[in-house]
């Protein structure tokens, strides 16, 4: 039984999943800071997995870390980075290599999943939503035309209350007209990670009710309800994305 641990290291967590002949086996997620737990708690009675590949944007030392953690199963991990073009997604970048490997991963997960989908693939939008938002737009010809990154809703917020004296409130809610500075503070910070996600289709096909948006990361269900249709909520797409440049599926 070939077994293949997929791993996404991101910039707050961990994100892995054990992958079998018949699908996902098991997964699982862990704050970065907890990383050297995995070993004894998570992975304690996981079967050995026969290859390891994942992506990491947290640095090395968090690299080191989640090796230390493998070193019970004597297996190497296989870290990938983004290259010109893989998966059926060529990548236009200016320098490939450069653009996250997280971000490739997903873009391929979603290049696989749109082949899946349609007869004909459409242009559709790719986005991360983590401590920071990635917003990717790949044509229906598998080229990624390039991206935005912004910061998270999380993320918006604290450097709001950290860098204004008068707007250290309370946790507002989504509203169409805030009436209160609360609300106007999470609407607003909502609002922009909305707003990029739909002007990105918009820029990637002009008729943006026909482009996907494959949405996937710890942000996701707060973002999709105040997105336009056609959304896919994918709950590990990097993960589908390490697999498939991985040659697994």
């Amino acid at each position: 039984m070939s077994l293949v641990l997929a791993i996404d290291v991101g910039n707050s967590r961990m994100k892995w999943a054990l992958h079998g002949p018949r699908g996902w086996r098991a997964h699982g997620a862990v704050a970065n800071a907890d990383v050297g737990t995995l070993a004894l708690r998570d992975w304690h009675n996981l079967p050995r997995p026969m290859r390891v590949v994942g992506v990491n944007v947290a640095g090395e030392a968090v690299r080191v870390r989640v090796e230390a953690q493998l070193a019970r199963w004597r297996v190497v991990p296989e870290w990938l980075l983004a290259t010109a073009a893989a998966c059926g997604v060529q990548n236009r970048y200016a320098n490939p290599a450069q653009l996250g490997p997280d971000r490739w991963a997903s873009l391929c997960g979603a290049r696989r999943r749109a082949l899946a989908d349609d007869v004909l693939p459409s242009a559709c939008v790719v986005v991360n939503a983590g401590t920071a938002v990635t917003v990717d737009a790949l044509d229906g010809d598998g080229v990624f035309r390039g991206g935005l990154i912004l910061p998270g809703v999380r993320l918006m917020l604290k450097a709001l209350a950290e860098n204004t004296a008068s707007l250290k409130v309370t946790p507002g809610q989504m509203r169409p007209f805030p009436d209160n500075t609360a609300d106007a503070l999470y609407s607003g910070a909502l609002g922009a990670v909305c707003g990029a996600i739909e002007v990105m289709r918009r820029r990637v096909d002009p008729r943006a009710e026909s482009v996907r948006c494959y949405l996937a990361g710890g942000g996701a269900p707060e973002i999709s309800p105040h997105l336009n249709p056609p959304i896919a909520l994918v709950d590990n797409l990097v993960l589908e994305g390490v697999l498939a440049l991985a040659g697994v599926v």
